[in-house]
């Protein structure tokens, strides 16, 4: 969720200067950045096209929509110097990524490349078409953290919500695995592996052109949403997040560009990751303070969460507060009991 991060510690060699809608700007040899909208409160992600032997490579695709592929179809108008798409790699499952990668590979007729996990995730959920279902089960979970009913149907009545955000996901993949070395144009780019945000994120590095394209592992001024969902109610994602930070900082050189999937392209890696273990470390300690009184994961949200809430923001900060709340358990800082209602009370250790 969103954080001022301490910008002024970090170096944006492109200023306040962001592609135009259909076009690119070059930002390393071989490396286009386009941008794409999204109909949030975070309008916009970055998407990189990546100059392959015979064209070029796509990382990520957007959300699925009519304007979305408008603007492609500009892009391959005008963008892509005559030569065809190659390939489509996804950073991670989620619909601002996955979006249009089966219209893509089947337009061009090319292989999708991403993590298995990944892939699982975002085929499955693109085939959940049973929202009745998908509300009558998820809402035991968000009950338990404390959540009313009228609360509830604000954003699990709406059902399945990844569904309409993603083109039928393709059928067979090319799989991304950490530490794997792909070559795209002659270059290698190793695949970096991150948890927390998605179950198995893959960043690219290429240490050749010192560019890091990071997905939502890595953000500039914000921390992206790393959340305990219905599906994995005893997940512990803000551990895996936080061991993924430690992980980029030895495998990835400090002075690297990186280029995130939201936000502006950076220089400053090894502070923006002692930026957000800061965070999330401040974070962690207002909510062990907030346990000194027993409370459910809904009384807290608060503490994490100063303004207002719309159903949309409240199910993500609910689920990132949980994810506190879960690591501070496996800290053995706070503990958690049932109400005899089934309600989860969180307090100290």
């Amino acid at each position: 969720m969103a954080h001022d991060g301490g910008l002024a510690a970090l170096s944006f060699p492109y200023g306040d200067e962001i592609p135009e809608s259909g076009t690119t700007i070059d930002v390393a040899p071989g490396v286009k950045w386009l941008r794409m909208p999204l109909p949030f409160v975070l309008n916009h992600i970055n998407l990189w096209l990546l100059e392959d032997r015979d064209g070029w490579a796509i990382v990520d695709t957007g959300l699925s929509s009519e304007p979305t592929r408008a603007i492609w179809e500009r892009i391959f108008e005008t963008e892509l110097d005559g030569r065809p798409v190659t390939r489509v790699i996804v950073t991670h499952f989620h619909p601002d990524h996955m979006g249009n990668a089966g219209w893509l590979c089947r337009r061009f007729k090319v292989p999708l490349h991403v993590s298995e996990t990944e892939w699982l995730w975002a085929r499955s959920l693109s085939l959940d078409a049973d929202d009745a279902s998908f509300h009558r089960e998820q809402a035991p979970f968000y009950r338990r953290a404390g959540l009313e009913d009228h609360a509830l149907d604000g954003f699990t009545g709406r059902g399945n919500r990844y569904r309409p955000g993603v083109s039928p996901v393709p059928r067979s993949f090319h799989r991304l695995s950490d530490g794997q070395q792909i070559d795209i144009g002659g270059r290698s780019w190793r695949v970096v592996v991150g948890r927390g945000h998605s179950p198995e994120h893959a960043c690219l590095y290429c240490a050749e052109l010192g560019v890091l394209i990071s997905g939502d592992q890595v953000l500039p001024k914000i921390s992206p949403n790393v959340g305990v969902w219905p599906t994995e109610p005893e997940g512990d994602p803000l551990s895996f997040y936080l061991a993924s930070l430690e992980k980029l900082r030895q495998e990835v050189s400090g002075d690297v560009l990186v280029l995130p999937s939201h936000n502006l392209p950076f220089r400053g890696l090894d502070t923006r990751i002692d930026q957000l273990l800061r965070h999330h470390e401040q974070r962690l300690d207002a909510l062990e303070a907030a346990c000194a009184r027993p409370q459910t994961a809904a009384e807290l949200v608060p503490v994490l969460f100063s303004r207002a809430l719309d159903s949309h923001q409240l199910g993500f900060a609910i689920g990132e507060t949980l994810a506190h709340l879960q690591c501070l358990r496996t800290m053995g800082r706070i503990r958690r009991r049932t109400r005899p209602d089934g309600v989860w009370i969180y307090e100290r250790s």
